[in-house]
């Protein structure tokens, strides 16, 4: 990915959100944070992300309130994958996922998938929904679009998602594992996806699904600071600023596309 700008994308769309909506809502929000003379501009790893051609904006898509989303999303990374930018999705829920990896996996075959969340995603449907931001990792394991799909933080896992896991022989370090010590080791093209309900919720409230028990802000930093090789896309999503009163979570969400971004410009 040598060349590439990390390049910010939002993507408002919570269509197929279940229990809450309102991720829709964070992008700008999380722009603000990124951007809030409060911090500066860079990296814990000393990367100014402020320097001319450091980190680009591609603005927020206009998504219609229906499945015609995913081919839009889908179209608009490619276009800007195409143009020498590495994609920095800024979510909207974790059915973006989908149509981000479909890009980006064209371009990157082999690709890892470095899966950070409370909940695996692997439900083959929810509420009748195949499309729902709970079943994402099973719609990109059945098109092959990742060979390797490495799952930290899970503690929600159910017996239909354990099983689909095994279907698609996706690598799990639940939250007993991570206390133990387990860690992810990561190969080739690597994508991070990043459901801020995998951190604990005194860390981020502003989620929808508040799952206790969670990573913390240091350990997420630790993991993209650990990347074998420069990730060729993020996304973090499902921030809900309905459920965050205090601002905490958006800026959270900065923080870790901060240390993204500075990844991603290392040679």
């Amino acid at each position: 990915m040598a060349g590439a700008t990390p390049t910010l994308i939002g993507i408002p769309w919570d269509a197929n959100s279940s229990f809450l909506r309102g991720a829709a809502a964070a992008p700008p929000l999380i722009r603000e944070a990124l951007f809030s003379p409060a911090s500066n501009t860079w990296t814990e790893l000393l990367v100014d992300l402020g320097a001319p051609g450091r980190l680009a904006d591609a603005g927020d898509l206009a998504l219609p309130d229906s499945a015609d989303a995913i081919g839009i999303i889908e179209g608009a990374v490619g276009l800007l994958l195409e143009d020498g930018g590495a994609p920095l999705a800024l979510g909207g829920d974790h059915a973006i996922t989908y149509p981000v990896v479909r890009a980006v996996a064209r371009r990157f075959p082999g690709l890892t998938i470095l899966h950070i969340d409370a909940h695996p995603d692997l439900y083959d449907e929810y509420e009748g929904k195949r499309l729902s931001h709970a079943c994402p990792f099973a719609r990109i394991m059945e098109e092959g679009l990742a060979a390797r799909l490495i799952q930290v933080g899970i503690r929600a896992l159910n017996g239909h998602q354990a099983e689909q896991s095994r279907r698609f022989g996706v690598e799990i370090i639940d939250m007993r594992g991570w206390a133990a010590g387990i860690r992810p080791v990561a190969g080739g093209p690597v994508y991070v996806s990043i459901d801020l309900d995998g951190l604990d919720p005194a860390f981020a409230p502003g989620v929808s699904h508040r799952e206790p028990g969670g990573l913390s802000v240091r350990d997420v930093i630790g993991l993209v600071h650990a990347l074998p090789s420069p990730p060729v896309g993020a996304d973090v999503v499902e921030f809900n600023p309905s459920r965050d009163p205090a601002g905490l979570t958006a800026h959270v969400a900065a923080k870790l596309l901060k240390e993204l971004a500075g990844r991603m410009l290392e040679p």
